[in-house]
């Protein structure tokens, strides 16, 4: 009686923990009017949360690549599933608040999790305190062998190349502590009859909204491709190298 007790209190702690991630989540304010391409017309996004998006979407992309044979959920799995398709334990001890909570990496083969930002001081604080408070949610249900903790050690870099001799477009990220990975687009300028590797050695600059603009739908369609197989974009006349390749 004194367990259960115990951990109805525990379950209570934890749903308070986690209400004001659920706000927080809940109560963003309407973003600015953006016409990037490869969004819909009448899309509000910013072009900042659409580069943001597709980081997301390569960086788990890669993650699965570099752990083919682990069970990984990306950010489009809430914590329910996670915890009932990863056969951790019983997501129905899960608070209502959190069940639909996604975190952007996790893998309950290797029992670690990733939460994805931007490469800024502000950004890496709020991925420390997200990856905390999923972990906390996660570790209150599941069985006592399969605690998850924080994952630590990816890190990589991909180019995307329009055309040759022109820009590149890098997407690097770094997981600088347990549980937060952060990612970071840069751009390097043309040079003709230089090599991709030539180019990808100059100094990294910040990527300008005017290429963002041109060239964002682009890279979208090139970097799913790459990942997934499928036809090269139209119009795409350039190649991705891959962190396969950047090695």
């Amino acid at each position: 009686m004194k367990e259960r007790g115990s951990r109805t209190r525990g379950t209570f702690r934890l749903a308070g923990f986690l209400l004001v991630l659920v706000a927080a989540f809940g109560a963003q304010a309407e973003p600015p009017s953006s016409k990037l391409p490869g969004r819909k017309l009448d899309s509000k996004e910013p072009w900042g949360a659409f580069l943001g998006k597709a980081a997301h979407e390569v960086i788990g992309l890669e993650y699965r690549v570099q752990h083919p044979s682990n069970r990984v959920f990306l950010n489009t799995v809430d914590l329910y599933r996670i915890v009932e398709k990863g056969e951790l334990g019983d997501p129905e001890r899960l608070p209502e608040l959190v069940r639909r909570l996604r975190p952007d990496i996790t893998d309950t083969r290797a029992l670690v999790l990733f939460e994805l930002k931007p490469d800024n001081e502000e950004s890496r604080e709020k991925g420390r305190e997200e990856a905390r408070r999923y972990l906390a949610a996660l570790n209150e249900v599941v069985e006592p062998d399969k605690k998850l903790a924080g994952g630590t050690g990816f890190e990589g870099s991909l180019f995307l190349e329009f055309e040759k001799g022109g820009v590149l477009w890098q997407l690097s990220w770094r997981t600088p502590e347990p549980g937060v990975t952060l990612y970071r687009w840069s751009y390097r300028r043309k040079k003709p009859d230089a090599s991709w590797k030539e180019r990808a050695a100059q100094k990294a600059e910040e990527l300008p909204r005017e290429e963002i603009e041109q060239r964002g739908e682009l890279a979208e369609q090139a970097l799913r491709g790459a990942y997934e197989g499928g036809e090269r974009p139209q119009g795409f006349q350039g190649q991705v190298y891959l962190p396969v390749d950047c090695r």
